[in-house]
């Protein structure tokens, strides 16, 4: 994450380029980049597809997904016009041989043209299968080699299992140099998981107490209101527990615990990161029930709207055994965090779609009020919030106004949209800019990516092989099984009330930036 700076000329090599992805999320995000002048005066965008699309016609598709998509609403004529000269699509089957040497001699004509050798950009938005099959011919037609121009971006899934994982990593490190491979997860291109970095590690106010001395435990919700939608033929082979919690969580989870970096290169980050996936204690298999819960939703009422459960969905089996909730109970056994529980949990189909971050700090070591005067006192809390709002708020105590000593909890925020008054870019501009950049931080590698995998393989293997019984087990618009506040109760503990939905109860209170917690 270096001093920003324009990228050199660029050639963007979409695979899949006709796909979904692309149309909601990449060419967007491009076109953003491209407005806000982060993109080189020299740049291509080569769609490759197998579906048959002249120019126009692929440029008019890709419009009307920015029209939709993108943070900025419609599309000038003028500008788009601009931006879609650099536009281009190529029909081809991605494991057709002779399609990859037509690409080798597009690039090198276009290095031609340019009088300038321009970085290559090979995003695989494709199905994992996939993955190896364009990888080898890439390397097949010599388009790997220059290591410091050619650049592959994969999108998760990185594999199904620990496993898959190292196969994928293998296959790509036969063609490919570590340091090409951009492993890609949206999640850190948010803003507000960004600034947990310089939260924690440019303030000297928090960084003292960030260790088990100071804080009880840890809990990362991300709760999504839609159900599967029109992806059941994915998540059939996903579930929670891979969608989210292998990669998202998990990646938060390394953010809110790893050490401080000596500096912010890549590899320094993104070895601090591994020293926490390295740290995590194995759930034995025959403890997994003390440590993870799974669920299913049924159907219900989101609002106004009746929606059915999950084995009611299109593509979906209706008798799926696969989880759409998830929650875990790990510890990190080191120096900083031995004993503090962090608590994850997913799921589809809840209550509200929300993601924060619970940091929960031990209660004071002697309470020298009286009784009377700490009625409603709570444990400090502090809360990173990153979806619907992006902010940090911070619960504290008070005393409430009169002539009586009587302590309230309140509530001091900081929300992105009214301190800085600016949108912030969404994820993948963000992650694209690095990609063209040559800056990995914000990305896995493969030693994290296998990491990952082998802290949840011990649920996934004793999941895959006991059939659950109770599914569904969680009605639609609710926060999920009752076993998920089980696996917090035996500790002593309970799943926190996201804060943005307390503020939400009183808008006034939300609106100032110190107020009584409701």
């Amino acid at each position: 994450m270096a001093t920003p700076a324009t990228p050199e000329p660029t050639v963007f090599v979409i695979f899949g380029a006709g796909g979904d992805l692309a149309w909601r999320k990449l060419i967007p995000a491009l076109y953003n980049l491209f407005l806000d002048r982060w993109l080189p005066e020299k740049f291509l965008i080569l769609g490759q597809g197998h579906r048959q699309k002249r120019d126009d016609e692929f440029n008019q598709h890709l419009r009307q997904g920015v029209d939709k998509f993108s943070r900025r609403g419609q599309t000038d004529d003028e500008k788009w016009r601009l931006f879609s000269s650099h536009l281009s699509f190529i029909t081809c089957e991605l494991d057709d041989s002779q399609a990859y040497g037509q690409l080798a001699k597009r690039l090198a004509s276009q290095d031609k043209e340019w009088q300038a050798r321009a970085n290559r950009i090979f995003y695989l938005a494709v199905p994992p299968p996939l993955v190896g099959v364009i990888t080898r011919e890439l390397a097949r037609t010599r388009l790997h080699l220059e290591r410091q121009r050619s650049r592959l971006v994969v999108e998760k899934p990185f594999g199904s299992d620990l496993a898959s994982a190292r196969e994928l990593n293998l296959t790509m490190a036969a063609a490919f140099d570590e340091s090409q491979v951009f492993r890609i997860d949206h999640y850190l291109g948010k803003e507000t998981v960004q600034n947990i970095l310089a939260f924690r590690f440019a303030n000297t106010l928090f960084e003292p107490v960030w260790n088990r001395r100071y804080i009880d435990h840890v809990q990362i919700t991300v709760a999504e209101q839609v159900g599967v939608e029109n992806r059941g033929n994915y998540y059939e082979k996903s579930g929670a527990l891979r969608d989210m919690i292998q990669n998202h969580l998990l990646q938060i989870l390394c953010l809110m615990a790893m050490e401080p970096p000596i500096s912010f290169n890549a590899d320094e980050v993104r070895n601090k990161k591994v020293e926490v996936l390295r740290a995590i204690r194995p759930i034995l298999p025959e403890e997994v029930h003390r440590f993870a819960v799974r669920g299913q939703y049924g159907g219900g009422w989101m609002g106004s709207q009746q929606v059915p459960g999950y084995r009611g969905e299109p593509k979906v089996a209706p008798d799926s055994p696969v989880e759409t909730f998830a929650a875990v109970k790990l510890l990190v056994d080191n120096w900083r965090w031995q004993g503090v529980p962090f608590y994850l949990r997913t799921g589809k189909r809840l209550q509200a779609r929300i993601s924060e971050v619970s940091i929960q700090f031990q209660p004071v070591p002697h309470q020298s009020f009286p009784a009377s005067a700490v009625l409603d006192w709570r444990p400090n809390r502090l809360i990173i919030a990153i979806q619907p709002e992006e902010g940090i708020l911070l619960r504290f105590e008070a005393k409430y106004p009169g002539p009586a000593m009587r302590l309230s909890p309140v509530i001091m925020q900081f929300y992105y949209r009214e301190a800085f008054r600016t949108i912030p870019p969404e994820a993948y501009e963000t992650l694209l800019l690095d990609v063209m950049r040559g800056d990995a931080t914000l990305f896995m590698r493969s030693d994290q990516d296998e990491a990952a995998w082998a802290a949840i393989a011990p649920v996934l293997e004793t999941w895959e092989n006991i059939r659950p019984t109770d599914f569904p087990n969680y009605q639609a618009g609710t926060w999920g099984p009752e076993a998920a506040d089980l696996l917090v109760a035996q500790d002593g503990r309970s799943w926190v009330m996201p804060t943005f939905l307390q503020c939400q109860e009183d808008l006034a209170v939300c609106r100032v930036t110190m107020a009584p917690a409701s």
